[in-house]
């Protein structure tokens, strides 16, 4: 894995090239980090749903398709700054915050979708959630193995997630726009996605990250995971409501 070979377009100071030990010692950190943030997420929700102001704070978010419009602006926004704050060479602090912001703002725009979910344990028996998360963690595990054990590279994948992933926010933006139902279909598509994104993140904490990344790098991963949980639960719930 040390090889440039296995890395191409990495940096020169990219933790491929880096000792044994370092690059060991930034993979756990990043997936201990990780699963913190995971844990986090976990909680945070849990906390959440129960409380009697999120009902009226949900029916804020979802008050129109403009409210729910401005729901994701927002969450772009400080996506874009947490990722940013993430990023910062120049103080862990702001990595730690960065990465503490986005948990808090995943967590935030989940609530409808967790509020929807967890009712359909009441009305069809089937613990979607539950489903969901094993879907996800069990897809995200072997992505996982299969850039590990094979060392390849993903990082090709970059410009197609880009376009693909612009093409996905106008599908959303005009569905919010025009009234029409994205449908599974999209839902699917948008699962391929995430499962992408995981791929070409695991394959970049792998040869494209510098030491002393590893909090931008678990945000990312994070945030690949959250999207995939997301769609893999409008499936579940989808099919379920077929029934």
């Amino acid at each position: 894995m040390k090889s440039r070979d296995l890395a191409l377009n990495a940096p020169p100071d990219a933790v491929a090239f880096a000792a044994s030990e370092a690059r060991a010692e930034f993979i756990r950190k990043t997936y201990s980090h990780l699963l913190v943030a995971i844990c986090a997420f976990v909680a945070l929700s849990a906390v959440l749903l129960k409380l009697p102001v999120t009902e009226r704070l949900i029916g804020t978010m979802m008050g129109g398709r403009m409210s729910w419009l401005l729901v994701l602006v927002a969450f772009m926004v400080v996506s874009h700054v947490a990722n940013k704050w993430a990023q910062s060479a120049a103080s862990p602090g702001k990595q730690y915050l960065g990465l503490g912001l986005f948990v808090v703002a995943e967590t935030v725009i989940f609530l409808p979708l967790l509020y929807i979910a967890t009712s359909y344990v009441q009305f069809t028996g089937q613990h979607v959630l539950q489903n969901a998360a094993i879907i996800t963690l069990g897809t995200f595990s072997g992505l996982t193995a299969v850039v590990f054990l094979s060392g390849k590279d993903f990082s090709f994948l970059g410009g197609l997630l880009k376009v693909a992933g612009l093409v996905a926010i106008l599908f959303i933006v005009g569905s919010l726009i025009f009234g029409f139902s994205l449908g599974l279909v999209f839902s699917s598509a948008m699962a391929l996605f995430a499962a992408g994104s995981v791929l070409y993140t695991t394959s970049n904490v792998l040869h494209h990250y510098r030491p002393g990344m590893h909090v931008a790098a678990s945000l990312a991963l994070f945030a690949g995971i959250a999207l995939m949980f997301w769609y893999i639960l409008q499936i579940l719930m989808s099919l379920t409501g077929r029934d």
